[in-house]
């Protein structure tokens, strides 16, 4: 795929960048290889993420341009942004697809990358295909998958802060038509933040069954089960991002960790009807569950003291059980055919979806604050000085923030066509009906005429778009698109919102070498989504939101993967974003006042990142150098306010070599200058700082 993946010798690229998957295809993307795609696509290869030490989604997708860190909710998911837009980042993880099967819904915790064949990361007006997303982009996993020759790897990993991991791989064929993998990856590490130590298991068997020559089956398990202490950041004081380190843990590490376990299967059925045509089944099911207690800066200005002295933090202490289950079905035929003398190419396919979230919070929440009150009263902490366990923990179920029961049931249809006209010329039409059921009883209140609430949403996104291609190596393309994303949750009258509504333009340029070792892209872009949640802005409804809500979203993106002379290979991409309100609404959370043009939560308006590696030999042996920086510009830390995270600029150096033909030797030091820094905020209270200078260390043994 045209990537910032680093380009392969010319021999090994398969033609004009077609997505290649080892057993099985991808569900949605079709076969058409991504220079006549009318929509920016870029690709992360196993082998980056291994160069760069990345073993987390979110770290990796650093990689990619137009991506934006976003509130974490104490560390417990990834959330971040594509050009700009994100779903309701506090309450619910960013969504991405597994081998097209979503991924990210419930409570699973950090994704891990030992599974990972590669990522692709789809811009642009794509919910004609997927829909039910964001329109700034889609992010697909795609796993590892049996192959039919025995090959594996071990991996052992240390680093900072007693870090310690182990990876290991091994695929094999039982029979002719039969193959298993096992693949899998043990996290065990303290922090730079002090006090926290997390744990995580991951694991992904799989098998692959060939049916005959035109068909095959493959199955596909995940388990995982982490344990991370809850933690929302430090608090900045007036401005001051300097009054305390980075490793300033301000929860209680007497909580113990929050508990999150995954359990999922996916099983898929390819049969090749013909040359020309082909079939692919689907269904996945799959479990979360959350668990465990967590302290909050408290975010109320009467009830927090450090808003005015900058020593104590009160906090709020919160419990919180969430388990979730997912059914998904799915079948789609693709096909090549001509009509009048055009080339075509179809995709006809449909979905269905269960999701069930079943969630409880109950709170201690501190009293308005006197100076007469005692740290343990308001649950308080010394930033300068803190003393855990000081004090009795306050009750975690002195109050009930919610108990709810929330059931979607959706179904849809999608098609595209895309139509050569010419050699040069092509064009796309398409689109995506859905249909949304959602129950959602609130357990705290009594039962009644909207309780529990329900709505059915029905909606068609239409996209289309064209390419020119006036030489093999360019391709100009246009695109348009629509798309649609449930809101969950109550209003005031317990009635259910209207779903957040985008639309999408796009052009662009790709330019691949004859020889494929120079891939680069330029896109421009503008969205436009409504009915976002804000606060409800009538008096007698405080704390209630609605739908009214909306923003813009435009700017450009560059990317350029390359495999260079003299074995120097280069991965670059720069994002210019202008993502801000045009609605004059209240923040849904501190109900301050939004103006049209008010910049959206932690994007910044520009940012970059290079990546340069050479190999080279050291006798006989093979090794390899690199060196990275990453900028990332200022950008608003909360909503409605001035306040700023700092610009930043991060090195990283990578090294690897050969020890013998099976083993390696690698490993990396990430904040190569110590920067101060900050990966992302919700408010100046919960702030969330960057990892200081820090080093890995790798041995691989490859078999």
């Amino acid at each position: 795929m045209s990537s910032p993946a680093f380009a392969q010798d010319a021999e090994d690229t398969p033609a004009e960048g077609a997505i290649v998957v080892t057993g099985q295809r991808q569900a949605y993307f079709g076969d058409l290889p991504v220079r006549d795609m009318p929509q920016n696509v870029q690709s992360l290869s196993e082998e980056s993420l291994k160069v760069a030490g990345l073993t987390r989604l979110e770290t990796a997708l650093d990689l990619v341009s137009g991506v934006s860190h976003l509130n974490n909710f104490g560390g417990l998911w990834e959330s971040y942004a594509i050009r700009g837009f994100a779903g309701d980042s506090n309450n619910v993880p960013t969504g991405f697809l597994v081998n097209g099967f979503n991924g990210g819904r419930g409570f699973a915790g950090p994704r891990d990358t030992s599974s990972v064949e590669r990522i692709d990361v789809l811009k642009g007006p794509t919910s004609a295909l997927f829909g039910r997303g964001e329109p700034g982009g889609t992010v697909n996993i795609v796993t590892k998958k049996p192959e039919f020759n025995e090959e594996g790897y071990i991996q052992l990993q240390g680093g900072s802060w007693n870090a310690f991991r182990v990876e290991a791989d091994y695929t094999a064929p039982m029979s002719d038509n039969f193959a298993v993998r096992l693949n899998g990856a043990y996290d065990n590490a303290q922090s730079y933040r002090d006090t926290v130590h997390t744990k995580k298991i991951f694991l992904t068997p799989s098998l692959l069954w060939k049916l005959g020559a035109n068909t095959s089956i493959s199955y596909e398990m995940e388990f995982s089960s982490q344990k991370i202490p809850f933690d929302r950041g430090i608090s900045i004081f007036q401005n001051n991002f300097d009054r305390l380190p980075p490793s300033r843990y301000l929860g209680e590490p007497g909580d113990g960790p929050i508990k999150l376990d995954v359990f999922g299967h996916q099983l898929q059925l390819q049969h090749d009807l013909n040359e020309n045509w082909s079939l692919l089944v689907g269904a996945a099911f799959r479990t979360t569950s959350l668990e465990g207690i967590g302290e909050y800066m408290e975010l109320a200005a009467a009830r927090q003291p450090f808003l005015t002295n900058g020593t104590i933090v009160s906090r709020q202490r919160r419990f919180a059980r969430s388990t979730s289950e997912n059914i998904v079905g799915r079948a789609e035929i693709t096909g090549h055919f001509d009509i009048a003398g055009l080339s075509n190419t179809l995709v006809v396919g449909s979905d269905y979806e269960f999701f069930e979230l079943d969630q409880f919070q109950s709170r201690f929440r501190p009293p308005a604050y006197n100076s007469s009150l005692t740290l343990a009263q308001i649950n308080g902490l010394d930033v300068f000085n803190p003393v855990y366990g000081a004090y009795a923990a306050p009750n975690a179920q002195a109050s009930l923030v919610y108990n709810r029961l929330e059931r979607d049931h959706s179904w849809g249809a999608y098609f595209y066509d895309q139509i050569d006209l010419t050699e040069w010329l092509k064009v796309r039409v398409g689109g995506r009906y859905d249909e949304f059921r959602q129950r959602l009883l609130n357990r705290a209140a009594a039962m009644s005429a909207t309780n529990p609430a329900r709505q059915t949403v029905t909606a068609f996104s239409p996209q289309g778009g064209i390419v020119v291609q006036p030489t093999q190596t360019l391709s100009i393309y246009g695109s348009y698109g629509q798309g649609f994303r449930p809101n969950s949750g109550q209003d005031f009258f317990g009635s259910t919102f209207s779903p957040e509504e985008s639309e999408s333009y796009e052009i662009g340029i790709k330019y691949t070498s004859p020889d494929s070792r120079v891939n680069a892209s330029v896109a421009v872009f503008t969205m436009e989504k409504t009915n976002i949640l804000t606060a409800d802005p009538n008096p007698n409804h405080s704390g209630f939101v609605i739908a009214v809500g909306s923003a813009r979203s435009k700017g450009l993106e560059f990317d350029l993967s390359a495999k260079l002379p003299y074995d120097f290979n280069i991965i670059a991409n720069y994002a210019y974003i202008d993502a801000y309100w045009t609605s004059a609404v209240r923040d849904p959370d501190f109900a301050l006042q939004i103006l049209p043009g008010d910049p959206l939560i932690n994007i910044p308006k520009h940012s970059a990142n290079i990546f340069v590696t050479k190999e080279f030999s050291i006798g006989e042996k093979s090794a390899l150098l690199g060196a990275g920086v990453q900028y990332i510009d200022k950008r608003l830390g909360e909503t409605a306010t001035t306040y700023t995270l700092p610009s930043v600029t991060l090195v990283k150096i990578v090294g690897s070599v050969d020890i013998t033909e099976k083993l390696t030797i690698s490993g990396n030091v990430d904040n190569l200058f110590n920067e101060r820094w900050f990966s992302n905020s919700y408010s100046a209270l919960w702030t969330f700082p960057g990892a200081p200078r820090s080093f890995s260390v790798r041995a691989r043994y490859r078999f």
